[in-house]
């Protein structure tokens, strides 16, 4: 390869900073997503820069980008497409649906039907979209880039599992401090928004190409070994009524591939695994009824397991 993937990821992450202030560790998730052909959902309550994080991170890639705001009349139909007779050619055409791009902006995905959230599905898994029998493949490098408030406000419907899990990861932002919202403050004072200002830092060459040098990452019996041992404790624990899927497991090895290559290495560590896991697992854990009456979260379970697993390598 003709460039060092550490220095453009770096430099992706300098460019959505100047939008986005004091959320490194949302970025940088958001990027590794990006490594590794995932899908992220930016969840939080409202007025944080979700939908500001997910704007930046596509000015930043010269890829196409389409952008829906998911809304209760939305149908599937504007999602994937359709087809529809056409009175010149005496024939039935395809026309594209928003998900045809390479960068898609599902903003506030939870306040659509589940109807409409399913139609999602095939196009976050595979890449490609059937309509009325005929299958269509999606441009490479393709991401979806959701974002939700939480599930208890008001005119939201959660997500089903099924589509929870085709997630790659979750990201929170968070309320800023109070110098951080000062320096919002003092960036979006102007009569333009600094939104406008960002240029593409690499197009869909360089990206396919550091997707590709994800899967190259080392990954020993001892960490494969590692990640399984957490998703089956996630599956046995009494207070999940679901746990990690295979497809969870997958995933977590692939993110701690990209955070090996951020690191300059080019092997896993457990240490990769125990940073990745709460954003790639959490999402998809399904508590049970009475462990959502006691206020447990899933991220206070996946804690404890990671805290009472033994590490590959560590002492006794």
């Amino acid at each position: 390869m003709s460039f060092d993937p550490r220095s453009l990821v770096y430099a992706l992450r300098e460019n959505v900073r100047k939008v986005i202030v004091g959320k490194d560790e949302a970025i940088e998730l958001t990027l590794i997503a990006l490594l590794c052909k995932g899908h992220v959902l930016i969840e939080d309550v409202p007025g944080v820069g979700k939908t500001t994080l997910a704007a930046a991170l596509s000015r930043s890639l010269d890829c196409t980008f389409n952008r829906i705001q998911f809304t209760p009349d939305v149908t599937p139909s504007d999602v994937t497409g359709f087809t529809m007779y056409n009175t010149q050619t005496g024939e039935m055409e395809f026309r594209p649906g928003v998900v045809m791009t390479q960068i898609l902006l599902a903003d506030e995905i939870n306040r659509t039907s589940p109807k409409t959230q399913s139609s999602l599905l095939e196009v976050m898994e595979e890449g490609q979209v059937t309509v009325d029998g005929v299958t269509h493949a999606l441009p490479k490098p393709f991401m979806v880039l959701a974002t939700q408030n939480p599930i208890d406000f008001v005119g939201t419907y959660p997500l089903p599992e099924a589509q929870m899990d085709r997630f790659f990861l979750r990201v929170m932002i968070g309320y800023p401090s109070i110098e951080e919202e000062m320096d919002v403050l003092d960036r979006y004072s102007g009569a333009e928004s600094p939104l406008k200002s960002l240029s593409p830092v690499c197009g869909a060459r360089e990206i396919i190409a550091m997707q590709e040098m994800v899967g190259t990452v080392f990954c020993s019996r001892e960490v494969r070994s590692y990640v399984a041992t957490i998703a089956a404790a996630t599956r046995a624990h009494p207070s999940l009524q679901l746990g990690a899927s295979p497809r969870g497991a997958i995933a977590l090895v692939r993110a701690a591939q990209a955070c090996a290559i951020l690191a300059g290495r080019n092997y896993i560590l457990p240490d990769d695994v125990r940073r990745m896991a709460r954003s790639v697992l959490c999402h998809r854990l399904i508590l049970s009824p009475e462990a959502r009456m006691k206020g447990i979260t899933a991220e206070s379970i996946l804690g404890q397991l990671l805290d009472t697993l033994p590490v590959p390598g560590a002492q006794r």
